[in-house]
This record gives structure tokens, sequence and C-alpha cells, in this order.
């Protein structure tokens, strides 16, 4: 019987370094070959799944948290951040201090200063790690490079927004679009303290999923979903199996139907083969 597999990226197919092991593409390789179908359900918009991890291979895309759907490169879904929201949140993160990126399907639009704090960041980063050189040139690094400086951040065409640590609170920016977005720590670690995301309300991972079922007319009794963060709550919920990384934060296991070893410990393999998907 044909099964349906949902794969967050950060923290659950990439490492923290952005690097996929070899046993999770094999993983996947190895369930498409036995007929599965293996979604991408991530929070990344489609201008972050870099090459290395569509060439993966997979059968569709979930994206921007739940707000987008692509299978067989036809869009099911998009929705977008209101221009009067975008507004909103540019001035009150400008006026913090508060760097940040807007998400769209055609780029990555970078606050004035994001740039270079994201660089500094990873120069850290490399100080205290010069063995992991070669993984952050291969994950951190495309990502850095790809972010746009200079173009107007007020734009009709965002998907969602990631902000990147600082001294103000992430409850306090919560309160702040309590009623506007869904507000999130980032599933990213290395952003820092009191870094997050901002998604459209209403949207989530799991109402992706049960409107990708519906169209493909499978029953949720055969659906996998494998994350760590705490965007994929609700998507672990959802499906029939839902599986935590062994990295994964503490309320995710707990939402889980199972845990799995961390990325680096072969957890998509060994998950994959307990399940029979291989």
């Amino acid at each position: 019987m044909q099964k349906i597999i949902f794969m967050d990226i950060d923290g659950t197919l990439v490492n923290d370094h952005g690097i996929i092991p070899a046993s999770a593409k094999e993983a996947v390789r190895k369930a498409r070959e036995k007929g599965h179908l293996v979604f991408i359900c991530t929070g990344r918009s489609k201008a972050e799944l870099f090459p290395d991890i569509l060439e993966v291979g997979f059968d569709g895309i979930i994206g921007a948290a739940g707000g987008y759907i692509e299978i067989n490169e036809k869009v099911l879904l998009h929705e977008r951040v209101s221009k009067e929201d975008v507004e909103h949140l540019v001035g009150y993160f400008d006026k913090h201090g508060i760097d940040y990126y807007l998400e769209s399907n055609g780029g990555l639009f970078a606050s004035k200063n994001c740039k270079a704090h994201i660089r500094k960041i990873i120069d850290n980063f490399l100080k205290e790690n010069p063995h992991a050189k070669d993984e952050v040139e291969k994950g951190l690094q495309p990502f850095h490079d790809c972010l746009i400086e200079g173009e107007n951040p007020i734009r009709d065409d965002i998907n969602k927004i990631s902000f990147l640590g600082s001294d103000l609170p992430i409850s306090e920016i919560s309160k702040e679009f309590a009623s506007k977005f869904n507000v999130i720590s980032s599933t990213v670690p290395i952003f820092g303290e009191n870094s997050g995301e901002l998604s459209v309300p209403g949207i989530h991972k799991a109402t992706a999923i049960e409107k990708l079922l519906n169209h493909l007319q499978i029953d949720k009794q055969h659906t996998y979903a494998y994350g760590d963060g705490l965007n994929d709550l609700e998507m672990l919920e959802y499906v029939q199996y839902g599986i935590a990384m062994g990295n994964a934060k503490e309320p995710v296991k707990l939402a889980a139907d199972d845990i799995t070893d961390t990325h680096d410990e072969h957890g998509i393999y060994n998950s994959f083969k307990k399940y029979g998907l291989l």
C-alpha cells in the first residue's frame, strides 16, 4: 500500500550546519523507489530550497509553514501576507533594531543589517568550530549569499517573515503581532535567542497536508511525518504516524507518536526502516 511521507527540513532533513546526511538521502530515494510519495513540508519558502535539497528528489513541496503547496510543478495553494501587515512589521522591527528577512518564492529580501548580522553569526561559529568549514560552505553560506539587500521591503508577494535574535523578548514580539500572525521561535537555533518566524494565521503544515491529501485522494491512515521544531506540532499531531527527531524540542517529542534518532545519527533512515518504508 502506497504511503505518503512529509519531511521537515531544518533540524530534520538537514543538520544544524545545513547539511543533509547521506543516510537521509538514501532513505528518501529508496522510499520513492518502493512507490511511496515523499513531500518536503517546511517553514522555508521556495527561494530557500537550494539545489542540494531539491536534488534529493521529492514528489512535491509544502512550503512557507503551510502557506504554499506545489505538486508536479502545479501550484495548489499560495497564501501571502497582506501589504498592510508587511508595513506594520517592517516599521516595528526597524524601530526596535531587529534584523529580519522577508520570504517570497522569488527571493529573500533582507533588512539593512540582516546580511551583515548573519555573516557575523557564521564567522563566530567558524571560530569556535573550524572543523565545520566545509559544512558551512555547503549549508549556511548559500543561504547568506542568496539574501537580497537594498530592495523596498513593502511588498505584496511575501509568504512569511523570519527575524534574528535581539534584546527584545520574543514574548513582546508575539504580543505585538498576535492578532495578525502566527509567531513562533526560530527553527534555526544559530539565529540566536529571541529569533523567530511570523506566518499567516490559521495556516500551518497540517492544514496544507489536509488540502493535499484531499487533492490526491489519499486517506490519512497512510501518512507519516518527520519534524523537530514548534512549527511541526500540528503536522505531527495530524498525520497517522508523527515522528519526532532525537534532536527535537521537548514539546515536539511529547506530541509525537514516536521518537527516532537525531539527524546525524541516521534518524530518518532508521525510522524509515523501522516502519517498512524502504
